[in-house]
């Protein structure tokens, strides 16, 4: 079966009232029901979140991808989720939190609900109905007036209690709200999530939340009308770039420049993406660490590397591989290094090469996962310490609370290979670590970020290193990644001779 004819984006959004709504359980046992039904399904997540887009990946067969209007813009919004919807029948976007929740609680700035006026798309919400009747009506018509604009095309109800109380809450909020309830879930508490902290990557490589996927999907069958799930996805405008000019309701770019720094530049992001600017007489490569420990990247990231004239090199540290020869820089991402310390310390190739990178001035950049690495060493949630590549003089230590978590406005302290000083690069932070450093009187911090909580002084910057907590998303500062591969292809010309840029 295929909707293609019927509209070029069929489009829809689920989204929840709240965080625990049982967004991404509907959302999984969609993607598995219409992919069991011969459509090819394109995932997207709103928001910063790495671990939804891996579940996506999993269910569909195909990368999922985030769409973030606050650490990027609303015109690099469209232009990814144009470019990563093409030729497929469906695209199903899960939303982050609940469909209001995002960076500013006086606007959508960073919501779910940004990101379906962005793109407008009809939004499928979530609704907890235990222990409710007619109340899930007024909760519906309460998210429908509070944005006007935004499409909310149909509601499922999570956890029902019988099919007695989805018939009740069904007619209600039909009557009162106007828009159809195409399906409900019933309570099943063996159907939960698990804890996104503890190797939950690794699992699902392993294929061991397979069972999870399918009874979500057999869960969704049971109750929804999905042959109404598709009109709704097919009722989604044309992705017309006039049509689909930026709301009032949503911040534009020049609300990036409260930072008054270079977030003008936002308007080169959707070039930058289309188009390789420069090429070089050798290509310079990056090498990139990807494995179950290192796996949080946005394929942003890595198109942009590419685009600005990079070849991207990938191997895999718990393999046993060293750094590839002939690299010209190295990126270590987030990821599970905690769960994979012992193998971690026991490469002695790979940590000796991320040392000798560092003593001879290659570029250099880690973050969050990778960071954790290039400390002397890490003690993981049972106390054991493991030794890593003692590049960072600190130690990390794993907590049992989260220790950091939110969008982040990264400025340059210093000069860089990424960034000049002052420059910014937005991003999120999200970790159960901390990093104790030595001296903290002499330690070059990379970045003063930017949160809810104020500024702080983070990371760590020396020579060509760049490293520290932040997941940076280079769709907010795209000249980033053209410096950086820029000084990959100045140490390659410095040790081959090699590497002179021409323009095209």
């Amino acid at each position: 079966m295929s909707i293609a004819n019927r509209n070029a984006r069929p489009r829809l959004i689920i989204a929840g009232t709240g965080s625990g709504a049982g967004k991404t359980t509907v959302t999984l046992g969609l993607m598995r029901a219409l992919a069991q039904r011969g459509l090819s399904v394109q995932g997207f997540k709103c928001g910063p979140d790495y671990i939804d887009p891996t579940y996506h990946t999993a269910v569909t067969g195909r990368p999922s991808r985030n769409l973030d209007a606050w650490m990027t813009s609303p015109e690099y919004v469209r232009d990814t989720f144009e470019k990563a919807s093409a030729g497929h029948d469906i695209s199903i976007i899960e939303g982050v939190m609940g469909l209001y929740d995002g960076k500013d609680p006086l606007s959508n700035t960073g919501s779910t609900a940004e990101i379906a006026l962005v793109t407008q798309t009809p939004v499928i919400l979530v609704v907890d109905v235990r222990s409710m009747a007619r109340s899930a009506a007024a909760i519906v018509l309460g998210f429908q007036q509070l944005e006007p604009e935004l499409n909310i095309a149909g509601v499922i109800v999570n956890r029902c209690g019988s099919a007695g109380h989805y018939t009740i809450v069904k007619k209600a909020i039909e009557q009162i709200c106007g828009i159809p309830v195409v399906g409900w879930l019933k309570r099943d508490e063996d159907m939960s999530i698990p804890e996104r902290h503890l190797g939950l990557v690794p699992a699902i490589e392993r294929g061991e939340l397979e069972p999870l996927f399918q009874r979500a999907a057999d869960v969704l069958m049971e109750g929804t009308d999905l042959d109404l799930l598709l009109d709704l996805a097919a009722s989604a405008p044309p992705l017309n770039a006039e049509e689909m000019s930026s709301s009032t309701t949503v911040h534009t770019n020049s609300d990036h420049a409260e930072s008054g720094s270079n977030y003008d530049s936002h308007s080169d992001s959707v070039t930058y993406v289309n188009n390789r600017h420069v090429s070089y007489a050798v290509q310079p490569v990056i090498a990139v660490a990807r494995d179950a420990a290192f796996n949080f990247y946005y394929p942003d990231n890595l198109e942009l590397l590419e685009a600005a004239g990079a070849r991207l090199q990938y191997f895999s540290p718990l393999a046993g591989e060293d750094i590839p020869t002939d690299v010209d820089g190295i990126y270590l991402g987030g990821g599970f290094p905690e769960e994979f310390a012992a193998e971690i310390a026991g490469n002695q190739g790979f940590l000796e090469g991320l040392r000798q990178a560092a003593q001879c001035n290659m570029p250099l950049f880690a973050e969050c996962g990778g960071y954790m690495v290039l400390g002397e060493t890490l003690t993981d949630r049972e106390g054991v310490t493991f030794h890593m590549a003692g590049i960072i003089p600190a130690q990390v230590q794993m907590q049992k609370k989260r220790a950091a978590l939110g969008y982040r406005e990264a400025s340059s302290i210093q000069d860089s290979f990424l960034l000049k000083k002052g420059e910014v690069l937005r991003g999120h932070e999200f970790h159960y670590s901390t990093m104790t450093y030595r001296d903290e009187e002499t330690i070059p911090y990379a970045y003063e970020t930017k949160g809810l909580r104020g500024l702080k002084q983070e990371g760590y910057a020396s020579g060509n290193i760049v490293a520290g907590y932040t997941h940076v998303h280079l769709g907010s500062y795209p000249a980033a990644a053209r410096r950086w591969v820029e000084h990959c292809a100045a140490f390659r010309q410095e040790r081959y001779g090699s590497g002179i840029i021409t323009e095209q």
